[in-house]
């Protein structure tokens, strides 16, 4: 089953690439560039925040689709921002949903998500045989991911997350832009992140990226072979 694991930034690629078979080819997209190693499974560093990882993502899944090559699966992976007690730094975590905390609007009454509005979506759900088999393998605590275009400094902004999505383990600022994409050409897909930092105020001292991207090497370390044995049609 091929499968494509979009990243943010090279760094995140990297840290992935160390747990799977060497590179054996560099793919030129418009805009982005693949590693494909000889397992079957296409890196991408698809790019910061959900619009350009949206973008990225859909390019990657429309070049193989042409190509007679589409994806089994494709998974959104980084480091990001964990809501303590659950997920402290350097532990993992899978998500069971993907959901966008900020598309909405501001009332006078609170936030408000674009499904209140009448329109959109705000949470993608991974297919919950494949959480369950790569929380099993992994050890990762399953919850939901949010993702957000601005990350979170405050402890009030972290306290109101929380109130909103009390199930919440982690934010980051990829998985939905990579959802709407696999969305879009009907391919299941998941998130993985790995606790660099605390969410809430900003403090540059406490995070720890080198823990949070050995966790992410060490957490596909298992997630590979874990994922031979997922049937897509298994609900």
């Amino acid at each position: 089953m091929p499968v494509l694991v979009a990243t943010a930034v090279p760094v995140e690629r990297d840290a992935v690439a160390r747990a799977l078979p060497a590179p054996a080819e560099e793919v030129r997209l418009p805009g982005a560039t693949l590693s494909r190693t000889a397992a079957g499974w296409d890196l991408l560093a698809a790019g910061v925040g959900p619009a350009l990882a949206a973008a990225s993502t859909a390019t990657a899944l429309t070049a193989a689709a042409l190509a007679g090559r589409p994806y089994g699966l494709v998974v959104s992976a980084g480091i990001g921002g964990g809501f303590l007690p659950g997920a402290p730094v350097g532990s993992l975590v899978v998500a069971d949903a993907i959901t966008v905390a900020d598309l909405g609007a501001e009332t006078a009454d609170g936030f408000l998500p674009v499904t209140e509005l009448g329109f959109g979506t705000v949470t993608h759900r991974p297919p919950d045989s494949l959480v369950r088999v790569v929380s099993e393998a992994t050890g990762a605590p399953a919850g939901t991911i949010l993702t957000v275009s601005t990350v979170t400094g405050t402890a009030g902004r972290a306290a109101a997350l929380r109130a909103r999505h009390p199930g919440a383990l982690a934010e980051g600022m990829e998985g939905f832009g990579v959802a709407e994409a696999a969305a879009a050409h009907g391919v299941p897909v998941l998130e993985i992140r790995a606790v660099s930092n605390p969410v809430g105020p900003r403090d540059r001292a406490a995070w720890r990226i080198g823990d949070a991207l050995a966790a992410l090497t060490e957490g596909f370390g298992k997630l590979a072979p874990a994922l031979e044995s997922w049937n897509p049609h298994d609900s």
